[in-house]
Order: structure tokens, then C-alpha cells, then sequence
């Protein structure tokens, strides 16, 4: 968990030097709906790296593989969600919209794995 810990831990800094990117380098170069998903991208990134930071907490607790598995399914969903949307706004090429949903699904197995977990007993 120590690399998964690592990794939320990278998302939370380079999502918080995204979003500044964002608001400052990219707000007049972007027009208003690329801005806006890219800034959804950096939404999702520092949510899901708490998220994942929390997961390794409780793993620490009382380790239990499904929360494990829902630390990898939330950073996959990062990448493919934060990550195409980051590419869309920056190239403009749409071919990477249609990823965004499979990172969205990813995210939400990753909390479906979570809520699993918490009805198998995980003490949160």
C-alpha cells in the first residue's frame, strides 16, 4: 500500500499545480468549455487522491483485499478520466472524450468496492 500511498500522495501535489496551471496559465489561452473540463479533470484528481490516502488509512486498520483493489480501480479512474480530459482540453482532439466515461466507471467501482468492504465489516 506503500506505492499506492505514494501515488495519491503525487496526484494530491499535481493536481493542486494543475489547477493553477488552470486558472492561470490556461484561462486565456482555452476557450470556456475546454477550461471547464480541464478544471473538472483537476476536480476529480484532488478528490480521488484523498480518497485513495483515506483507503490506505483503513487498509492500515484492518487490511481487507477489496480495499486494495478500490485504491487501484479510484487511481485507474483518475488517469483515464483526469487524464483524458487534461489531453482533450490541451490538443482539442476528441477522440479522447469517449475515455472520460471508462475512468468515470472505474471510479465508481472503486466506491462500490469501498461500500462492499464497509457492509463486509471494514470499521471506518
Amino acid at each position: 500500500m506503500q506505492v499506492i500511498l505514494n501515488i495519491a500522495a503525487f496526484l494530491g501535489l499535481t493536481g493542486v499545480m494543475l489547477g493553477a496551471f488552470a486558472a492561470h496559465g490556461l484561462k486565456h489561452k482555452l476557450d470556456e468549455s475546454l477550461l471547464a473540463a480541464f478544471q473538472t479533470g483537476v476536480q476529480y484528481q484532488l478528490w480521488h487522491s484523498l480518497a485513495v490516502i483515506l483507503l490506505v488509512v483503513l487498509y492500515r486498520q484492518q487490511p481487507q483485499p477489496m480495499l486494495y483493489w478500490s485504491a487501484v480501480a479510484m487511481l485507474a479512474g483518475v488517469g483515464l478520466f483526469s487524464g483524458s480530459l487534461y489531453l482533450l482540453a490541451l490538443t482539442g482532439i476528441k477522440w479522447f472524450g469517449p475515455v472520460t466515461p471508462l475512468g468515470g466507471l472505474a471510479m465508481i467501482l472503486g466506491w462500490l468496492l469501498l461500500l462492499v468492504a464497509s457492509i463486509k465489516g471494514v470499521r471506518t
